[in-house]
């Protein structure tokens, strides 16, 4: 009888994931990266230290406190996908220009933090629909071509993520609603899905507000919070428990784990 109630505990689990996974149409599954190499071109904003490159339309605020640093790029429209390829992670290399591609660079490896708004109305549209674009932080840029150059030709490719520790939920919001920023994603980096679950409810799906940033309007204080995220290569991660249930607003909690 135990075996029975454990199979029909493991199967209801198995059902919820496939329900919770079906009602969001933003979920790809069976979709894998695609690490073959395609050409755009890069450009570069901010000084050499960051400046101007922090906060951005990912929503990850501080890129040194929050672990991206400056190996960093805003894309394009058509790359940038109205915020779901936040977090994803590019290898690339200054291509076909012998005279400001620097000689030997070899690649560089950036996470998506931030959207180059399209400029319909006059010259440097670099980033209009359908172009493909990286703006780069300017020690990225300078590590594959000269500065006087501006912009340079690049092949580019998916990669998968490498991050240290747990994946992060940052919590803002107040008691009646709640804004979770999904930080610091290994593996595909971008999130599709994200459901959250009180230790007094069952799973709630959130919904993306912008970029990586994630809201519900469930009452969930005072409740510990557990929460079960996908990304955009299938792999799904339940994390049990990440914040106790003396949570509060404002504060960072780690998943301990990632992908």
């Amino acid at each position: 009888m135990a075996s029975f109630k454990s199979f029909t505990a493991c199967l209801g689990f198995m059902l919820l994931l496939g329900v919770l996974a079906r009602s969001d149409d933003q979920i790809s599954f069976g979709e894998k990266i695609d690490s073959s190499w395609h050409d755009a071109h890069a450009t570069f904003y901010g000084d050499i230290h960051g400046g101007q490159t922090m906060m951005g339309a990912c929503g990850y605020g501080d890129l040194f406190q929050q672990g991206y640093g400056l190996q960093t790029a805003a894309l394009s429209t058509a790359l940038f996908n109205n915020g779901r390829t936040c977090g994803a992670c590019y290898e690339l290399k200054c291509v076909n220009d012998p005279q400001w591609c620097k000689k030997d660079a070899g690649t560089i490896k950036i996470t998506a933090t931030n959207l180059c708004p399209p400029n319909f109305g006059g010259l440097n549209a670099w980033c209009n629909p359908p172009q493909q674009h990286f703006d780069l932080s300017m020690p990225m840029f300078l590590t594959i071509a000269q500065y006087r150059a501006g912009i340079v030709p690049v092949k580019y490719r998916r990669i998968f993520c490498s991050k240290e520790g747990g994946v992060r939920f940052d919590i803002h919001g107040n008691p009646y609603w709640m804004l979770v920023l999904v930080r610091n994603v290994g593996g595909s980096g971008e999130v599709t899905h994200v459901s959250i679950k009180g230790s007094r409810t069952g799973w709630i799906q959130m919904r993306r507000n912008w970029g990586q940033n994630w809201q519900t309007g469930a009452h969930l204080v005072g409740q510990s919070l557990s929460f079960l995220v996908t990304t955009s290569d299938s792999k799904r991660i339940y994390f049990d428990s990440v914040a106790g249930a003396d949570w509060s607003f404002g504060q960072a909690y780690d998943g301990k784990i990632n992908f």
